[in-house]
């Protein structure tokens, strides 16, 4: 015989709740401190070319881009297909870049200006002619030093 005895079924105690908050909170900091926003709402519709030789930007705080391609579908029925400039979040001409360089050259502190890299994302099925157009506005404006975006040729 045994000395207890089982009186009965016994009731599970809760599961505490108490640091699920902690919980949650460290998860939305964890996920706010290592998401970043876009920066530019993309209006072109743009596929890099491929490149062998590639070289990462260190500094990328001192870049500006410049995007050129085809204008995404909701956008055709107002620019059309032909390849469209977009700085920032708008459309532009070719004229408008030396202003749009000097917009940014001025939001740079003094110290940087010199390091200012304009990095051009171009569509790989654009042509040249509007590139060589960018390219002469910008030497117009003195943003010599350029960069092209392209992505890393993959061997198969």
């Amino acid at each position: 015989m045994s000395k207890f005895k089982d009186t009965g079924k016994k009731e599970i105690p809760p599961i505490s709740t108490a640091s699920l908050p902690d919980i949650v909170f460290m998860l939305l900091f964890f996920f706010m401190v290592s998401t970043t926003m876009r920066e530019v709402t993309y209006m072109v519709d743009i596929t890099l070319p491929e490149a062998t030789e590639l070289s990462k930007l260190e500094k990328k705080s001192l870049v500006s881009y410049i995007y050129v391609g085809e204008p995404l579908k909701q956008y055709q029925s107002t620019f059309g297909v032909a390849p469209r400039i977009q700085l920032n979040d708008q459309f532009a001409n070719v004229n408008d870049i030396q202003d749009y360089v000097i917009a940014e050259r001025e939001a740079r502190d003094e110290a940087e200006r010199p390091m200012m890299i304009t990095s051009l994302k171009v569509d790989e099925n654009t042509k040249m002619g509007i590139v060589s157009d960018i390219k002469q506005e910008l030497r117009k404006s003195a943003a010599l030093h350029i960069n092209y975006s392209s992505r890393q040729k993959v061997e198969r």
